[in-house]
């Protein structure tokens, strides 16, 4: 039998599987802001509307191996719960509360496993690293599920036999789209990426997805990101995301891949740690999201995607930056701007703004291409010598980085007009708004590093009257300086250990900030959004 299943069987009887559960533990489903995702789909042809509801279809096998991942039987779960507990169940595929660290919301419920559904419940990293190296080399493969054998061995399986069945109908659906497809590109990108289900080789995918430039439907699918295994930060947890492309607001972001080399240059380390080359044939867009699945739908939602991960197709060809511009104006709208009425200095609020906080967003994926991929001391990629450090210290870096970009590109008068104090007081009001993602999202927790990191140089102060930020400007742009120096350099020395200690130090809610984040709740603020989507609400 599989420790895996066996996990889920006594999840399942511990729930009272198929019973409805008599007397639920209130949940917070108010901390989600209901948005509807629509977006405007008459311009599309009869084929390219055929074609979107197959890119659901398609996602929603995604879907359902994410639940298998993330915990286990969705079903016999979700049939022993009713009412608001089934739907927190539903946000957080599982009974672990995303925004709160995953503890479980219901009774007779452990801890999570740190290793999510990917590893034997009780592995620990020690035995794997024990494995011989071809050994571990699978069953650390981003690609495979850890199962133990009736002698307690380990052995890796790949995801695409793990899933068989959704994984074959994901790959149909997306070959059909293929038929449907007007745009070439679009075409054989779908082909491939329905192959690389059936195999777990994506890199062919990857490198067809950075060729992609006159598809107005857009597709990401498939395994990709590590934020669920919390033991390695070594397996790709399942998603998909059905978009459509603005083209006005995608022209607005074309001119700024042409900077990266300079940025790049010009990175605050020493000449070591930027020797690699962003690729500048990246492509910047602005999307609609119409569909989230998986991974990218679980507990708070991305509202931009830097991808492909693998490191060898960014150092040839770059990345895309794909920001969600309606799942940006909702936050903007429901979240970052009650969040400043009631955190930042009143004479500084009218530095929020949208602009500000799409560009942040925007820079912020940018930056994911910049600094180093590998270390500079023979530990392998970044990914791999920081293990599950690596997701939160790489949102860091974006962050910080992101900030940078746009100080060095007004200080050379790219950007216009702008008033930079409107990005650095909308970046310290979303630090709030991150931070309440909880210590269980490497968001979350790369937005605790930076505000106890940019308080402690005095880039913010607060006001203990009015319990409300300022920023001060000068210091702020030390901190960006300070800290982008710190992470660069963690990274490039692969320093494991170093990181670790760091995170233990910064990366801790104190009774003030709690205190502050408490306001939010109790002033009815929600944490994030939860979607009505699918075809029928796009009129398909």
């Amino acid at each position: 039998m599989h420790t895996r299943s066996a996990l889920t069987i006594v999840l399942a009887a511990s729930l009272g599987a198929c019973q409805p559960y008599d007397a639920p533990p209130p949940v917070p489903v108010d901390q989600y802001a209901t948005v509807r995702l629509t977006a405007d789909v008459s311009s599309l042809s009869d084929n390219q509307r055929k074609m979107l509801g197959l890119l659901i279809d398609a996602s929603t096998a995604m879907d359902e191996i994410y639940w298998q991942q993330a915990y286990g039987n969705r079903d016999s779960l979700l049939a022993s719960l009713e009412g608001a507990t089934r739907e927190y169940a539903e946000i957080n595929y599982g009974p672990w509360d995303r925004l709160a660290g995953n503890e479980p919301f219901l009774g007779g419920v452990g801890a999570k496993p740190a290793g999510a559904n990917f590893y034997p419940a009780d592995i620990t990293k020690e035995e794997l690293d024990a494995a011989a190296p071809e050994a571990g080399s699978v069953l650390r493969s981003l690609y495979t599920v850890v199962e133990r054998d009736d002698d307690g061995e380990l052995y890796a399986v790949p995801f695409y036999s793990a899933y068989a069945e959704p994984t074959r109908r994901a790959a149909a659906k997306l070959q059909e789209a293929a038929i449907l497809a007007e745009s070439r590109s679009f075409r054989e990108y779908l082909a491939l990426r329905a192959e690389a289900l059936l195999t777990d080789e994506y890199q062919a995918s990857d490198l067809a997805w950075m060729d992609m430039k006159d598809n107005a439907v857009e597709l990401v699918i498939g395994p990709i990101e590590t934020y669920e295994d919390e033991l390695l930060g070594a397996k790709a947890a399942h998603e998909a995301y059905v978009l459509l492309k603005d083209l006005e607001w995608s022209e607005r972001l074309t001119r700024v891949a042409a900077f990266l080399p300079s940025l790049q240059e010009g990175l605050p380390v020493d000449a070591a740690y930027k020797t690699e080359q962003p690729g500048t044939n990246a492509d910047l867009g602005a999307y609609d999201a119409i569909y989230y699945a998986g991974q990218a739908n679980a507990g708070s939602k991305t509202i931009a995607i830097n991808l492909p991960n693998d490191e060898a197709v960014q150092l040839q060809k770059g990345t895309r930056r794909l920001q969600l511009k309606n799942a940006i104006r909702a936050k903007f709208d429901r979240i970052l701007l009650p969040i400043a009425d009631v955190l930042i200095a009143e004479d500084q609020r009218r530095h929020i703004s949208f602009d500000a906080f799409f560009e942040n967003t925007m820079y912020h994926e940018v930056a994911h291409g910049l600094g180093i991929k590998h270390t500079i001391t023979d530990r392998g990629t970044v990914r791999e010598a920081l293990q599950e450090q690596a997701s939160a210290l790489e949102e860091g870096k974006a962050d910080v980085l992101g900030l940078y970009m746009i100080t060095a590109l007004h200080q050379r008068r790219e950007m216009g007009e702008r008033d930079l104090k409107d990005n650095y007081v909308t970046f310290l009001a979303s630090i709030f708004r991150s931070i309440r993602f909880g210590a269980a999202s490497a968001h979350g927790r790369a937005n605790v590093v930076r505000f106890n990191f940019f308080r402690d140089m005095g880039a913010f102060t607060r006001d203990e009257a009015t319990g409300t930020y300022r920023v001060d400007f000068g210091k702020t742009e030390e901190a960006v300086t300070a800290l982008s120096q710190r992470i660069l350099t963690f990274q490039g020395d692969g320093d494991y250990e170093g990181v670790v200690a760091f995170m233990a130090e910064m990366a801790t809610v104190g009774p003030e900030l709690q205190g502050d984040l408490d306001r939010l709740g109790e002033a009815g603020i929600p944490v994030d959004i939860v979607f009505e989507q699918g075809p029928a609400v796009l009129g398909l």
